[in-house]
């Protein structure tokens, strides 16, 4: 048992951190209504990695990671610019248009390499069983880097994202919103390579939605989908582990089960008190 838990404590620290980070960018993205741009920079990031790969680095190293970053800048780039006061295109469109885009590449790219299925495959569903403490500490240093910054300016990204649609621009406003995806994006970079794209783009929105439902201030949505997370986490490594499973897809499906139980569950608080 002890072997298993030495085991296990890594990839638990690992997902933790992942769902601490996403459920607070979560809570941006969902009152942005821009919920796939996570999926999209992700698969831009995976784009990234691919080409490192298919031109010889190693997928674990530093060179790719690089390759990976210079390509969210560039989505975050055009995230940014394309958010215009009247959006004759709407900005979630263009989203899932780079979103689609960046995929059908990663696959072009990976069709050109021996291993590039496994490797796509390893994209999307992740490797977080193992991860080690290494490579956790880099996690803590990028993820404690950017949670310095939003919580610095704390005042200017929450007030960008709560007038995101409302059509009024402020001065430097262009510059804040690249700042955050930016930002978004290093994390999205380094999550990607130790989680998958399915598992981050499901912490950033499965634990934040389960607390849209159950309250209304930021706090007690961060706390509700930091607990939330935190069960599931546990949950899925002990299922994975008992059933010989990947455990990205397991944490996954169980998310889902969880926000349709809860949905259910408001749902039917509404009919009562109503």
């Amino acid at each position: 048992m002890g072997e298993v838990l030495d085991f296990l404590a890594a990839p638990f620290v690992a997902t933790l951190l992942i769902a601490l980070m996403h459920v607070y960018l979560g809570i941006h993205i969902l009152k942005r209504e821009v919920i796939f741009v996570d999926l999209a920079l992700a698969q831009i990031a995976a784009l990234g990695s691919t080409v490192a790969f298919i031109i010889g680095l190693a997928p674990e190293g530093g060179a790719s990671y690089l390759f990976s970053l210079g390509f969210v800048v560039l989505g975050a780039v055009l995230f940014a610019l394309t958010r215009v006061r009247r959006q004759r295109v709407p900005q979630e469109a263009i989203i899932g248009i780079a979103y689609v885009v960046a995929t059908a590449a990663s696959i072009l790219v990976a069709d050109r390499a021996a291993g590039g299925a496994e490797h796509i495959k390893e994209m999307l569903t992740g490797a977080v069983l193992w991860v080690r403490w290494p490579g956790i500490l880099q996690m803590v240093v990028v993820y404690a880097l950017v949670g310095g910054v939003h919580w610095i300016f704390r005042d200017r990204f929450v007030g960008l994202t709560e007038r995101y649609h409302s059509g009024v621009f402020q001065k430097g406003d262009r510059l804040w919103d690249f700042l955050f995806y930016l930002t978004f994006g290093l994390v999205i970079v380094l999550s990607v390579r130790v989680a998958g794209i399915l598992l981050v783009f499901s912490f950033l929105v499965v634990p934040t939605s389960i607390s849209f439902l159950l309250t209304g201030t930021f706090r007690r949505q961060m706390l509700i989908g930091w607990g939330v997370s935190a069960v599931v986490t546990v949950l899925g490594l002990a299922l994975s582990y008992l059933l010989n499973a990947p455990c990205g897809p397991i944490i996954v499906v169980l998310l889902g089960l969880g926000l349709g139980v809860m949905a259910l569950v408001a749902r039917e608080g509404a009919s009562a008190g109503g």
